[in-house]
């Protein structure tokens, strides 16, 4: 044998070590990684928030805006109502069709998840008609 050549068992035993390693490596690669694009989505995140921040101040501004542009026409009290009752009428229709949408929700079971869970344990029991 050649200088630093080792024989099969050796190399055999030394498998386990190895493949651990390499796991080990393959993890902390993973992690980084995770930790990365982790530290990247904080970034995007923050922005978005920032840009929400912005936009909550951007309403009041348009709100005030239409009372200003009403003013022109009428007296600044009966502005104000007039573009408080369109706001009224806005949040009335956003409530009735958020109620609409709830109501097609129907039971919150989730009945398909059930239903696949189901046959997934008639399949392992071997029982019911899993062969679809």
């Amino acid at each position: 044998m050649a200088q630093g050549a080792r024989s099969l068992p050796e190399l055999i035993s030394e498998l386990p070590q190895l493949f651990i390693a390499l796991v080990r490596a393959e993890l902390n690669q993973l992690k980084a990684e995770l930790i990365a694009k982790g530290k990247v989505a904080g970034i995007g995140i923050g922005m978005f928030f920032g840009a929400l921040l912005l936009l909550l101040l951007f309403v009041p501004v348009l709100i005030a805006a239409a009372i200003l542009a009403f003013c022109l026409i009428v007296p600044p009290w009966l502005a104000a109502l007039i573009v408080a009752g369109i706001l009224l009428v806005l949040i009335a229709i956003l409530v009735i069709v958020g109620i609409v949408f709830f109501k097609k929700i129907g039971s919150a079971t989730p009945k398909q998840t059930i239903g696949s869970v189901q046959r997934d344990v008639d399949a392992v029991k071997g029982v019911g008609d899993y062969d679809e």
